[in-house]
């Protein structure tokens, strides 16, 4: 008994040793933006949402913890699949290149949560759009968002996302008004 004791005594030390303080010149979020679960995911779509031109990466930044990853699922011209990941900084700048060409307009379509404490997972089902008044997706998918907050503000700590495609429609749990 006394092991298992040193064991999670242990444990509960490196996890301690393990937290990872928020930098001193990482972005300092707005408060509307990550005081609740709703406002850090609409300003999430919100940051990288608009027309051609410049997003402000310092708030996109701002909203996650700085070791988090975005995690897009790539396809392979065989058909194989897998996960690559990117900083928030990564992230920023290789989307800056596109958006600075094109418009580009994000919107949530459906939610799907899950909370446990401080953990919050959604299966946030998104349309893209050229254009802020287009009515016809280019793109739909699942943003797979995993949220936590540290008793001060919402963090996202990860995004993990997969792209609809002609065989992988979006199953009818993840789309407005179908059974569930």
């Amino acid at each position: 008994m006394r092991s298992f004791s040193l064991l999670l005594t242990s444990f509960a030390l490196c996890t301690v040793c393990l937290a990872q303080p928020v930098p001193e010149d990482w972005p300092i979020a707005a408060d509307a933006d990550v005081e609740s679960v709703d406002s850090i995911v609409a300003a999430v779509y919100d940051v990288i949402s608009g027309p051609a031109g410049p997003r402000d990466w310092d708030r996109f930044r701002s909203l996650f913890r700085p070791e988090a990853k975005l995690i897009p699922i790539a396809t392979t011209p065989d058909g194989g699949t897998f996960p690559v990941y990117w900083s928030p900084g990564d992230y920023a700048e290789r989307a800056s290149g596109w958006f600075s060409e094109r418009g580009f307009f994000e919107k949530e379509l459906h939610r799907t949560a899950e909370r446990f404490g401080p953990l919050v997972h959604l299966f946030s089902t998104y349309e893209s759009f050229d254009t802020a008044d287009a009515t016809e997706p280019f793109a739909r998918g699942i943003n797979s968002f995993q949220l936590m907050n540290d008793g001060a503000r919402w963090w996202v700590v990860n995004i993990f996302w997969q792209s609809e495609t002609e065989s992988l429609p979006i199953p009818a749990p993840y789309l407005p008004g179908m059974a569930h």
